[in-house]
């Protein structure tokens, strides 16, 4: 459980330079999310993805390290988002116009693993937030915001009361949420300062958003069989109670992710 719950929370980075293959996979039951991806060339050959001509050859060409595509993110989504893997040859003509012709490019992917089916709630700041799951389930966090953010809430509109329109979120929101709620059937928590601290300027008005899944009990979630079960020494051996496990599986995981 520990496991699976560390490789979905995880943000993923990969890349791979001009010729060679990137390759993205996400575990059972989670498909990819693309969160930004770059191509192109910001950094010298010899610092990352080194020149594959000749060095007398690479010597005439003067390298462009101020070189990106603007439609490496849509490719990506067009090739991986919502996909549970997805793998391709990466060259210039992937991306359109070759913006610096004679220089070797890379491309970079951050992308994190979402859930199959989740849900969404949100709690206006000082009103109660309510999660729960049907009988033989439970709550799986995925994300949680404290905050303000630039989209702002229909379920909340912003009051500007004078105050411009700013992004701030707490840093402890997901932390807080997986310890009070992960693994359980259902769970209450206040969108308050007094519970996640105040990460805005006076008079912003908050809210507190989480994105979650039920699912089985921890036992029958799967892991994926091809990576080593993360933090399996934290997890209790096979025939402890289901109480105990459960404790500590969702202990390891949270020390895990703090």
């Amino acid at each position: 459980f520990a496991g699976y719950i560390s490789q979905v929370l995880k943000n993923y980075t990969d890349h791979a330079c001009d010729g060679e293959y990137v390759s993205l996979r996400c575990p059972h039951r989670t498909t990819i999310s693309i969160q930004s991806s770059f191509y192109g060339r910001i950094v010298p050959s010899h610092q990352m993805c080194p020149s594959r001509y000749p060095h007398s050859y690479a010597t005439l060409i003067k390298e462009d390290v101020a070189c990106s595509v603007g439609t490496s993110l849509q490719k990506m989504l067009d090739e991986c988002q919502d996909r549970r893997s997805c793998q391709f040859l990466v060259n210039n003509r992937l991306f359109g116009a070759d913006p610096c012709p004679g220089t070797g490019k890379y491309l970079i992917v951050w992308y994190k693993c979402r859930p199959n089916e989740y849900k969404s709630k949100v709690a206006c700041e000082d009103d109660k937030l309510r999660l729960s799951c049907k009988k033989s389930m439970v709550i799986a966090i995925y994300s949680a915001i404290f905050g303000r953010t630039q989209g702002g809430s229909l379920e909340c509109p912003y009051q500007s009361l004078g105050m411009p329109m700013i992004e701030c979120q707490s840093a402890t929101a997901l932390q807080l949420m997986i310890k009070r709620c992960h693994g359980k059937r259902s769970c209450s928590i206040y969108a308050s300062t007094y519970e996640f601290g105040d990460p805005c300027y006076p008079g912003i008005r908050k809210h507190l958003n989480v994105i979650y899944t039920c699912d089985n009990t921890p036992f029958s979630l799967p892991v994926d069989e091809t990576q080593p079960p993360a933090l399996n020494s934290s997890m209790e051996p096979v025939g402890v109670s289901t109480e105990m496990a459960l404790l500590s599986n969702i202990l390891a995981a949270y020390a895990f992710i703090t």
